[in-house]
């Protein structure tokens, strides 16, 4: 389906510029989709690593919190977590791929100043405190690639609907209006010529 234009020289020039620029634009989306679609991958199998990673720590390391309440009494397991209490301070410095902005976290533990009495309590809550110190940077982190990889895959269906667009759609329907109006103009040329030759002939025939 060709574009609603008037059949003009000047509609022609427009067109032929505006089919250079949509043909630009689509071969850089392309791009663009070709390298979104590169960086996905890579991501989506660190995502995936770091997915089953955190699944099969975090059982682990929940089971310490259970043996050190069950080797020692609630009330002292939650005296020594609120003693030893620490800042987790995350920094968000977000950064751009293939222009698309996606979240970089920064991850910094604050001064632990506190104590529990390892006496009253087991070895279970120190690995635990410790296996929960090492385990949130991991989680943090794999909450980061799965926005990333979120924001890559709306990214590249946005990128898909345009280059689908053009590719099928607006180039096609410029294509078959430059086609109609070039038809056109040289229709109006032909009946322009054909109508001098016969004027000119019946000027050459009073003439005679």
């Amino acid at each position: 389906m060709r574009l609603a234009v008037n059949p003009t020289r000047m509609e022609l020039l427009r067109l032929r510029k505006r089919h250079v620029v949509a043909k630009r634009g689509h071969k850089l989306l392309k791009d663009k989709l070709d390298g979104l679609m590169k960086d996905f991958g890579n991501y989506a199998k660190v995502y995936r690593e770091a997915r089953l990673a955190v699944d099969e720590e975090l059982p682990r390391v929940l089971k310490f919190f259970v043996l050190a309440e069950a080797t020692s009494s609630r009330l002292i397991t939650e005296d020594a977590l609120e003693l030893t209490r620490q800042d987790l301070h995350i920094v968000e410095k977000p950064r751009r791929i293939m222009s698309v902005v996606v979240p970089h976290l920064e991850i910094t533990f604050g001064e632990s100043t506190g104590g529990y009495s390892l006496i009253h309590t087991s070895s279970e809550l120190d690995k635990a405190i410790a296996g929960l110190k090492a385990f949130l940077p991991r989680l943090l982190k794999m909450a980061e690639l799965e926005q990333t990889i979120r924001l890559l895959s709306l990214e590249i269906e946005k990128t898909r609907r345009r280059v689908n667009a053009l590719e099928h759609t607006i180039i096609p329907r410029m294509e078959e209006t430059i086609k109609y109006i070039k038809s056109k103009l040289d229709e109006m040329e032909r009946s322009t010529t054909s109508r001098l030759m016969k004027i000119k002939a019946q000027r050459l025939a009073q003439e005679a």
